[in-house]
């Protein structure tokens, strides 16, 4: 799919918009352009379960334009990581509940992160064999309730039993919306199960899932297309990271592969794509020129060697983007946009607490303290 620039330049208009300029963004109108990015934090209850603290967590971040919450399961197999939580059961919505309550009485907008691990997980984390796209293991150790352990061999999905795994996501949107909720982005990025059937060394089947672009491109089509019919396209969105080698994924054809997943998915009309800063910039930029709608930009490496900043934020919405996710930037400045906003210096985070759990290195850290 190509698009004239005359188009492109339709769609961004005249680029004088700002970090701070508003956005309608599928059924919301966002009051600036700043995204806080999903991050996992593995901080739910027993039983998948969204708590209190959680609740506080994001509530302290609602000036955000839009918060994209951690990464929720959609099922228990497709749990990744133990502290993770879920919304596959009726316990698990009523426990988010409070969440995007607490959320919207800060006037926020908020969106499930629906993550599916795929062949990224272990049997001790929730009692199964990992399935994926192929009987190929992740590069590295995953986590597990005892600590690293090598990435196990995923069972390889039958052909019949794919469609399921593509409905679980509009499953956990049903759920999400149920919970409150404004939409959903499904997880295809960081080497888990959508990104996994994009890989071409993940992903080694020889059926309409594998082989071609085209087939590879098969499944992620499938789960937005479930979601937007389960939920609507207005409150769906995706994350990708072309070229990304996370867990030890490959994708060998990055232009072309993107280019027909971006073609199919406009068909679609999701409320967004949102791209991470994984692959070189040319090629970033040839894809939202490739998009004819709204674009989130993660314009930093996740968990590279240096988190997101404003320079980073400008630079990106004027080569197209029309909103930013921070990530790490969010965890120690609950009070980022101001910061942003104000030319405040950002506190640094304590690496140390990302996923230890607790409240300390979570709800903990303080607004900006002016001084006198």
């Amino acid at each position: 799919m190509t698009l004239v620039d005359s188009d492109f330049e339709t769609h961004s208009d005249s680029r004088a918009e700002t970090l701070f300029t508003g956005y309608r963004l599928g059924g919301l109108t966002l009051p600036n352009r700043v995204v806080m990015a999903p991050m996992t934090r593995v901080r739910a209850a027993a039983g998948g379960l969204a708590t209190p603290s959680m609740a506080t967590y994001y509530a302290q971040r609602a000036t955000a334009g839009l918060i994209v919450s951690e990464g929720v399961q959609p099922s228990l197999i497709g749990q990744s990581n133990p502290g993770t939580p879920g919304l596959h059961t009726d316990e698990q919505v009523a426990s988010w509940r409070p969440v995007t309550a607490a959320v919207h009485a800060n006037g926020g907008r908020i969106f499930a992160q629906i993550m599916h691990g795929g062949r990224v997980s272990h049997p001790d984390t929730n009692g199964l064999v990992p399935v994926g796209p192929s009987a190929v293991p992740a590069v590295g150790e995953v986590f597990t309730p005892t600590g690293p352990q090598t990435a196990p061999m995923p069972r390889a999905l039958e052909t019949a039993e794919v469609p399921e795994h593509a409905q679980s996501y509009a499953a956990a949107a049903r759920r999400a919306v149920d919970a409150g909720f404004d939409g959903v982005e499904l997880h295809g990025a960081n080497g888990y199960l959508i990104s996994q059937f994009l890989s071409s060394n993940a992903n080694l089947r020889t059926d309409r899932y594998g082989g071609s672009v085209a087939n590879r491109v098969r499944f992620a089509v499938e789960a937005v297309e479930a979601t937007i019919d389960a939920v609507g396209a207005a409150r769906t969105g995706i994350r990708l990271s072309p070229g990304g080698t996370f867990w030890g994924v490959e994708e060998k054809d990055v232009p072309e592969l993107y280019a027909v997943l971006l073609g199919e998915l406009a068909r679609l009309e999701p409320a967004y794509v949102h791209l991470e800063a994984t692959v070189e910039e040319e090629i970033l930029v040839a894809l939202r020129r490739a998009w004819p709608g709204a674009l989130i930009m993660n314009p930093v490496l996740p968990m590279g060697a240096r988190r997101a900043e404003r320079p980073d934020a400008d630079r990106w919405l004027g080569l197209g983007a029309d909103l930013i996710s921070f990530g790490r930037a969010f965890i120690a400045n609950p009070d980022l946009v101001e910061r942003l906003r104000a030319g405040l210096p950002l506190a640094a985070e304590d690496a140390e607490t990302y996923f230890q759990g607790g409240d300390a290195g979570y709800v903990t850290y303080p607004a900006y303290q002016h001084a006198g």
